[in-house]
């Protein structure tokens, strides 16, 4: 057998069906955050070592994002980081504390100067490279590898405002900064989906999760151009997750007519007309997270709920998730219970 024929069969047959729109009974499920503080085994590992250790030590990023494949039976894994880095890459400081990520300093039209260049920046986020690769390495061969980095609005949310909670009122009135600052955030996010990539990713995220703080017409104006950059090159390779956008903001032929390899929406948007909006590649998502809160009863009612009108019509490209990442305090015995059902509801 050829080397080329070994590596293709590496990665889920479920999740490469949903890439290529292939059609199939049972959508391939993996989760955002499901490597995280929900979870014992990632509990465990945290009681021994920093949040940054987990990240920045490969072999221990490569035991976070295997333990809940091995746990849930989840079709993919993901790489085990932050959306942060390449913040911190280009000098702005972090640091993680029990009130959440903090920032050395806050972006302004004077801080701007003090962003280091991207050939200053890059050796700092080699070590995802190595993550990704150990991570590879360990993974089952018949389950698949994802990347992500953080959306060039979001990061620069983050940098201006320290969060991305609220109105965003500071980023906004900052708007005009926002180009210079993907004038080097963006090259440099694209060497690190090609690293990611390269490392054995099948897909890399944009994760944008305050992009629905913007109205359709900045978003259009202001962001889509930056993600038109950064996708130009591995575009078949790279999806896209937004928080809180409408159809409003995503029926622009990036996302519709196949630009990307795909879509990730929130619970807000109903799954079946998503998958109708976005006919070529996956659509991810999007069950509310929270109910994986409730008791176990109601939890199955709402998922049948949920897949009923799923299970009556063909879903090719469906990667069945969260609407967002899996919250702190979630059961594992519901996580069990909603990949339980979703395979025994679609068959």
């Amino acid at each position: 057998m050829t080397l080329s024929a070994i590596q293709e069969q590496i990665g889920s047959p479920r999740f490469q069906n949903a890439l290529e729109r292939r059609a199939q009974s049972t959508p391939p499920i993996w989760l955002m955050r499901q490597a995280g503080r929900y979870h014992r085994h990632y509990q465990a590992l945290r009681q021994k070592y920093s949040f940054m250790d987990l990240c920045k030590r490969p072999e221990l990023a490569a035991a976070v994002a295997l333990g809940p494949v091995q746990d849930f039976d989840f079709d993919a894994a993901i790489l085990f980081s932050d959306l942060l880095f390449p913040l911190e890459a280009l000098g702005m400081g972090l640091e993680y504390t029990d009130r959440g990520p903090q920032l050395g300093w806050n972006l302004d039209m004077k801080t701007i100067s003090q962003l280091r260049s991207i050939e200053e920046a890059w050796p700092h986020l080699l070590f995802q490279g190595e993550a990704m690769r150990a991570t590879r390495d360990r993974l089952p061969s018949d389950r698949s590898l994802v990347g992500f980095v953080g959306g060039p609005w979001t990061l620069f949310v983050y940098a201006v405002e320290g969060s991305h909670q609220g109105s965003l009122v500071e980023s906004k009135k900052l708007l005009a900064l926002f180009p210079l600052f993907c004038e080097t955030v963006v090259p440099l996010l694209v060497r690190n989906i090609e690293l990611q990539l390269e490392s054995g990713a099948e897909l890399v995220m944009i994760f944008d999760t305050a992009a629905g703080e913007l109205s359709p017409g900045i978003f259009s104006g202001e962001v889509l151009p930056q993600l038109r950059a950064l996708a130009a090159k591995d575009a078949s390779r790279i999806g896209y997750y937004s928080k809180a956008t409408q159809p409003a903001h995503l029926r622009d032929p990036l996302f519709t007519e196949g630009g990307l390899a795909g879509v990730g929406i929130d619970s807000r948007w109903n799954m079946s007309e998503a998958l109708d909006l976005f006919p070529h590649g996956f659509v991810q998502g999007n069950f509310d997270q929270a109910l994986l809160l409730s008791e176990r009863d109601e939890l199955k009612g709402q998922l049948q709920r949920y897949l009923d009108p799923l299970s009556k019509r063909a879903t090719p490209g469906w990667i069945c998730g969260l609407g967002h990442g899996v919250l702190p305090g979630t059961p594992e015995d519901n996580v069990r219970l909603f990949v339980d059902t979703v395979r025994e509801v679609m068959q």
